[in-house]
């Protein structure tokens, strides 16, 4: 095993602090990879707070971090994907069994037996849990590792590895192509990278937001056209005309609102996940034989596709560049979303520590 420097919280209350932390020496099959950048997800908060205690209790100290991007240092013997010095990313998943029907069919992101990339049983017995990416350098197994286009800045890439497959899986999923009309609720950092996506694959977009201020913002961002959601006169307009509708808002909403803006058979699609239920009338539903799921994440064979197509499209998340010495600080302004669109800390800050 090894050492590396890494910000960790001990306690629900307590802030996120410099740390030392062990690491297992990469086996035949690892990447060892030194972390450049690692974006700030609102789980990571919710974790370090133990705030989803009935989903997954935190065990501390607990190491956020699962949007990393870096650079690879040492591999296996046996790694073939990889060699020293290829820039890569690491998600939200660091294992899985690989022998589930979820996995054979490329939905690790299912898995019953996988391993989230911090806050999960160590398998490797290295630590009680894994460690995530708030820190200089990881061992992840090459199956698990991603390759970052050369053209993309790094920084902007790492919310890719979580924000970017949240939205971009379900559009895939759904069958946004050119000439569809997709909704995206809500203008933050998974609403900003569903609207960048959406764009790029050539439906009109429509974003619906609480906040007039935004629209010029949603329309540099790649919207055709912006919706205050509280003028019930604009949502009028678009009634039963929507083939999908990406849901990114966690805070309670009127689902029903969305849901009569679908088209016969069209879907909305929850990625943001509110704290109490949400209320769904049943003729919302049958009237238009509409659909309502929930999606996750994404397979490692659909992220790859994901970074390959934001590659081709030149397509990053925006986001603020922060020293880890300053991330107590975004977590407070995560809570009032002062942030556009998303933080990316600055590994680099975690060296002089």
């Amino acid at each position: 095993m090894y050492n590396t420097k890494a910000y960790s919280a001990v306690s629900a209350t307590s802030p996120l602090a410099s740390d030392t932390i062990a690491r297992r020496d990469p086996t035949e099959h690892d990447v060892q990879i030194e972390i450049l950048f690692c974006g700030i997800c609102h789980s990571d908060l919710h974790s370090v707070r133990n705030e989803w205690s009935d989903f997954m209790s935190t065990t501390y100290p607990i190491v956020p971090g699962h949007e990393i991007v870096g650079q690879v240092t040492q591999v296996g013997s046996a790694v073939t994907k990889f060699k020293t010095g290829d820039r890569v990313g690491v998600g939200c998943m660091v294992n899985s069994d690989g022998t589930c029907p979820n996995c054979k069919a490329g939905l690790e992101q299912f898995c019953q037996n996988g391993t989230f990339t911090y806050n999960s049983p160590d398998k490797h017995k290295t630590a009680t849990v894994t460690y995530g990416g708030y820190s200089n350098s990881i061992v992840v197994d090459q199956r698990f590792v991603l390759r970052v286009p050369p053209n993309l800045d790094l920084a902007g890439v790492a919310p890719l590895l979580c924000a970017g497959i949240t939205t971009y899986s379900p559009l895939r999923h759904w069958g946004v192509t050119e000439g569809k009309k997709v909704g995206v609720v809500g203008l933050g950092g998974l609403g900003h990278m569903g609207v960048k996506l959406a764009h790029a694959m050539g439906a009109h977009v429509v974003v619906f937001t609480t906040s007039p201020d935004k629209k010029e913002d949603a329309l540099r961002l790649g919207a055709d056209e912006v919706v205050v959601s509280r003028n019930s006169d604009e949502m009028q307009k678009h009634a039963g005309s929507f083939d999908f509708i990406l849901d990114t808002v966690s805070a309670k909403h009127d689902i029903n609102a969305y849901l009569n803006l679908l088209k016969l058979d069209g879907n909305i699609t929850l990625v943001g996940a509110p704290e109490k239920p949400l209320e769904v009338a049943a003729f919302s539903l049958i009237m238009g034989r509409r659909n309502l799921s929930g999606s996750n994440i994404g397979g490692i064979a659909e992220t790859q596709e994901m970074l390959d197509f934001c590659g081709e499209h030149n397509i990053t998340a925006d986001v603020e560049v922060i020293p880890i010495q300053k991330v107590n600080e975004a977590y407070e302004r995560l809570l009032k979303s002062d942030v556009k669109y998303r933080f990316s800390i600055d590994m680099a800050s975690l060296k002089s520590e």
